[in-house]
């Protein structure tokens, strides 16, 4: 993880093509470093089509908060993601690529794959992740190990979470998931540069809450609690 992080951090980019699918402009990128070469997912500011209930040119700081909170609960769900301002599209987020089924998503997911999905769930809520597909989630090629991408329009300060993943709600969560948020006050730091005052206390709150509870959420009556498409 520290090379890849190096690599996305120092490296140049070389534009290999864009991704057609989405709203939003995004690219993929081979970023080269000393030798090294990673494959990467860029996606610049001045690409994001704007939304209502979003503040513009927000979205790409907001990957790189979601990126942070994955690495504060210690889940390491999210591929590595930085800020950059000299992509060659202007500012914007670089993740790292990750190779992957396509075809094998939430809705088709194993029942053993599903009962792995609990961290993502948690993530999720905490981010206030208002568009949790069933292909943002899935297992890499080589080592079935868990991914999950796409955090654009989350943490914001009202409630938003929207997901297709409720397999759990009403369970209670586990200990080892909630351990993190007893040090929650302390990730301030974290998220200072891409989100602001107002929601970072938001997903501090929503930590001190789900810590209190101890048991995954319903969705809440009378608003939208699934995503739009839902994959």
């Amino acid at each position: 993880m520290t090379q890849i992080k190096t690599i996305l951090t120092h490296g140049d980019y070389e534009l290999r093509g864009q991704f057609m699918l989405g709203s939003n402009y995004t690219f993929l990128v081979d970023v080269h470093h000393e030798g090294e070469t990673a494959q990467a997912v860029y996606k610049p500011s001045k690409g994001e089509q704007p939304l209502w209930d979003f503040p513009d040119n927000t979205l790409a700081l907001r990957e790189c908060a979601a990126y942070q909170l994955s690495e504060a609960l210690g889940f390491h769900l999210v591929p590595v993601t930085i800020y950059r301002d000299d992509g060659p599209h202007g500012p914007g987020s670089l993740q790292q690529y990750i190779e992957y089924d396509v075809d094998y998503h939430y809705f088709n997911f194993s029942v053993e794959d599903k009962q792995k999905l609990r961290p993502v769930v948690l993530f999720d809520i905490l981010a206030n992740n208002a568009d949790r597909k069933g292909s943002h989630v899935f297992f890499e090629d080589d080592t079935h190990r868990l991914f999950a991408i796409d955090h654009g329009i989350c943490f914001h300060e009202e409630p938003k979470l929207r997901t297709v993943v409720w397999d759990f709600a009403g369970q209670a969560i586990p200990d080892e998931l909630l351990a993190p948020l007893a040090s929650a006050a302390s990730w301030a730091e974290r998220f200072e540069p891409y989100l602001n005052s107002r929601e970072i206390e938001a997903l501090f709150l929503r930590a001190e809450e789900l810590y209190t509870a101890k048991v995954f959420p319903r969705p809440i009556q009378g608003r939208r609690a699934y995503p739009y498409p839902p994959i």
